[in-house]
């Protein structure tokens, strides 16, 4: 017995209003690790949900503005559960979130669906959206899920000779092999911090060549700096 096709297609379409996407199944083999859904059984199967670009910004924003409170403390957290924790229902799936314990493989469960790779700022870079998408739930299944396979290619961060991320950092914060956190969150508190990339985004993503067309909205972007915990 498999999750068809065409029930993946009934969760696009609830999806598509809220400018939300499958993003990638993971079809997990017998005796492999998989989290563990509500009524105690083993998950065969995990479906990511993200947005690509600004997708989701348009509804995210419409629901925000309708809250008394603005959303609360997390609004974009609460937002994504009040959108796919009912399709969660209708698919007769667990949902999990990447703020929820228990804490799912996030990272890794997009690494095996999607075929993407880690870019110097730590963020998982797609061959064609770049730096510029997310992944706000996933749906777990007790029965394999048929989807197509995403390619897998080369990390495309070997393919730009340049590398600007690398060089365009005011502080120096991002290199090769790793980030450095305390030195950027130092930047941000800075008066040139806080009117470049806290006001702007970070520079060192928006250098990124690869699927540039997907940079988020400024005002997503003001968002997301803003929610650091500075």
């Amino acid at each position: 017995m498999s999750t068809s096709g065409h029930d993946l297609e009934t969760i696009r379409a609830a999806l598509q209003p809220h400018g939300l996407f499958l993003r990638g199944v993971v079809n997990f083999a017998a005796g492999e690790a998989a989290p563990t859904l509500s009524d105690g059984r083993t998950a065969a199967s995990v479906v990511l949900i993200g947005n690509i670009g600004s997708s989701l910004w348009p509804a995210f924003s419409r629901w925000r503005n309708n809250q008394p409170d603005g959303g609360g403390s997390d609004p974009l957290d609460t937002w994504s559960k009040e959108v796919i924790g009912p399709i969660a229902v209708i698919a007769k799936a667990a949902a999990w979130f990447p703020s929820d314990p228990p804490w799912q493989p996030f990272q890794q469960w997009a690494m095996r669906a999607e075929g993407l790779k880690a870019s110097p700022l730590g963020i998982l870079i797609h061959p064609a959206y770049g730096l510029w998408h997310g992944y706000r739930g996933a749906l777990g299944f007790a029965v394999p899920v048929e989807d197509e396979p995403a390619p897998h290619g080369a990390h495309p961060c070997e393919a730009c000779p340049d590398q600007p991320c690398l060089t365009t950092c005011p502080v120096a914060a991002v290199h090769e092999h790793a980030f450095d956190v305390p030195a950027c969150r130092s930047h941000l508190r800075t008066p040139q911090g806080q009117g470049g990339c806290m006001a702007r985004g970070c520079l060192a993503r928006a250098a990124c060549p690869i699927g540039a067309e997907y940079r988020y909205e400024d005002a997503q972007l003001r968002f997301h700096m803003a929610a650091l915990s500075l």
